[in-house]
């Protein structure tokens, strides 16, 4: 249990919890000790797993609608991704499981990685409550999200609105400038404006995209973290 605790990057408090998380129920119908399965842990991770995530990319991508938001999500807790999470701590290695489903493959079987992890997931949260659960969630959240399109949602309108703001007396406008492409495929092009002069200039397939392109150009110009 030592080496699967420093994978998971959590010392346990109550190491039981952790032992429940891995036993899957072929383990607990085959052994009948009274020891029970994981299934009611991966219930209470599959909770704690959305609202964490939900959480994150509502506070992180103001810009994005209700719709991408869900779909994003789902992305990043569906079952090819956990399984994936799985696999990187080797997770697999330390299921317990029934010798029917040993012989069948149990320990690279998606579905159970998947179950496993969110089992361990609320195995965390129970033991160290919702921030330790958080910590250890956003170590492979992240890292995932580089490989999705979130370009479109990081609001860089409101950074730079944020940046004027510490100067009163400044303002920031967005200027359609131009259209081009036919209109099932148009192109807008919008400037930013601090008082009368030039600051970014983006496009986009839509005047909203335009304008956040046009205000991370000028964050960029800046100097800003974006």
């Amino acid at each position: 249990m030592e080496v699967l605790q420093k994978k998971l990057g959590y010392k346990f408090n109550n190491i039981n919890l952790l032992k429940n998380s891995l036993t899957h129920s072929s383990y607990a119908n085959e052994v009948r000790n009274g020891m029970t399965s994981n299934e009611r842990l991966e219930f209470l991770g599959d909770s704690v797993l959305s609202v964490i995530v939900a959480d994150y990319l509502y506070k992180s991508f103001k810009q994005i609608p209700e719709g991408e938001l869900t779909k994003l999500r789902a992305s990043l807790v569906c079952e090819n991704t956990l399984c994936a999470f799985s696999r990187s701590i080797d997770l697999g290695d330390f299921l317990l499981l029934g010798r029917g489903e040993e012989k069948g493959g149990g320990r690279e079987r998606d579905s159970i990685l998947a179950d496993a992890f969110k089992a361990v997931l609320a195995a965390i949260y129970l033991d160290g409550g919702m921030e330790s659960a958080r910590e250890f969630v956003m170590r492979f959240i992240l890292p995932e999200l580089e490989h999705h399109d979130t370009e479109g949602f990081k609001d860089y309108k409101t950074a730079l609105q944020e940046i004027i703001q510490r100067n009163p007396e400044e303002s920031v406008t967005y200027i359609l400038t131009g259209e081009s492409g036919p209109d099932h495929n148009k192109i807008f092009e919008v400037e930013v404006h601090l008082n009368s002069n030039v600051i970014g200039v983006g496009k986009g397939k839509n005047k909203k995209r335009a304008e956040q392109m046009a205000a991370k150009q000028a964050l960029e110009l800046m100097g800003a973290e974006i």
